[in-house]
């Protein structure tokens, strides 16, 4: 069965233009002006991820991703307009699943829709056989599980986008092994999206920094100047 997207936007023209994007690539979709015109519907009748604006009058994103999480626990991806630290570290404590800031590649939110997607059905223990072969990752402090989308760090969680998850599954995987930075846009960016060189540079960068949000000491991401990046294994 094809799944189904809820858009919550004020902002008809990608309303209109995201949905049809959508539809193109099999997805059902159905359309809310704002937060509060959508949260009941939403209650209701989950759709299989929800995406939410940010910056909507009546009930902004934030709000009504809060509500929801005391009912439900759809995925979740926010669209926001500017790189907004403070609205990312509300959201993904809220329980965002990811950001993706305006103006976007629809091809690049497709790309993320269809990740989560998929990690939900691994977590929803769809596809036991793929489950097992993503099965933890263990390099010293640092735990990840790839199957529910789990990290920590010497015992503590810490919480990644879907992005910055695949980032640091690609360099944890074969630990003391440079990653280039292509091989980690290939990695986190499928369905040949291409993204450019600061963007990586961008992701690690807040890595690097939730991890010091836990172990201000953190320094297991290293940096090869003019290679990529390298996980340290302690």
């Amino acid at each position: 069965m094809s799944a189904t997207i809820a858009l919550v936007d004020d902002d008809r023209n990608i309303l209109t233009s995201v949905s049809i994007a959508l539809q193109a690539e099999g997805f059902l979709t159905r359309l809310y002006p704002d937060g509060e015109a959508a949260l009941k519907a939403l209650i209701e009748n989950p759709p299989d991820l929800a995406i939410l604006d940010i910056k909507m009058p009546r009930m902004d994103g934030l709000e009504l991703l809060r509500r929801l999480r005391e009912k439900q626990s759809t995925p979740v991806i926010f669209l926001t307009s500017k790189d907004d630290e403070l609205d990312e570290a509300l959201g993904l404590a809220l329980g965002a699943d990811d950001y993706i800031a305006k103006p976007f590649s629809q091809r690049l939110l497709i790309a993320r829709i269809r990740a989560i997607l998929r990690r939900t059905e691994l977590t929803a223990g769809s596809d036991p056989e793929q489950a097992e072969t993503n099965g933890p990752i263990e390099r010293g402090r640092l735990v990840m599980d790839p199957a529910r989308h789990r990290v920590s760090w010497n015992g503590t969680p810490v919480t990644l986008t879907v992005t910055e998850f695949l980032i640091l599954e690609t360099l944890a995987q074969r630990p003391g092994i440079v990653k280039t930075r292509n091989q980690l846009m290939d990695a986190a960016y499928q369905d040949d999206i291409y993204v450019d060189d600061r963007t990586i540079d961008s992701h690690i960068k807040r890595v690097r920094r939730k991890f010091r949000e836990v172990d201000r000491d953190f320094d297991s991401i290293e940096t090869l100047y003019g290679a990529g990046y390298r996980f340290s294994e302690e």
